[in-house]
């Protein structure tokens, strides 16, 4: 299963989305206020299931701001910690 899917599936479980399909889950829409219209609470839920699933932490706001702008900013925030740019 593609990470982007397997992301939808997680975060409608950890959140308890009963009325959203994976579907219907853009990735590149907005997680926040427009979009999928998660809010701050919803975000630390979020936290927590990249700590239990993927092993990530996120400690600073402003990362976490960057990893949950969008569905596809959240994929490619989880490649980038699971494979370090090599070399750099």
């Amino acid at each position: 299963m593609e990470l982007v899917e397997q992301l939808k599936l997680q975060i409608i479980e950890a959140l308890n989305l009963e009325d959203i399909e994976a579907d219907e889950i853009d990735p590149a829409e907005p997680l926040f206020v427009e979009g999928l219209g998660l809010d701050s609470i919803d975000a630390l839920e979020l936290v927590v299931m990249l700590e239990k699933h993927y092993g990530i932490k996120i400690t600073e706001m402003e990362v976490g701001k960057q990893a949950f702008r969008s569905l596809n900013a959240l994929t490619a925030f989880i490649q980038e910690q699971r494979c370090p740019t090599q070399g750099s």
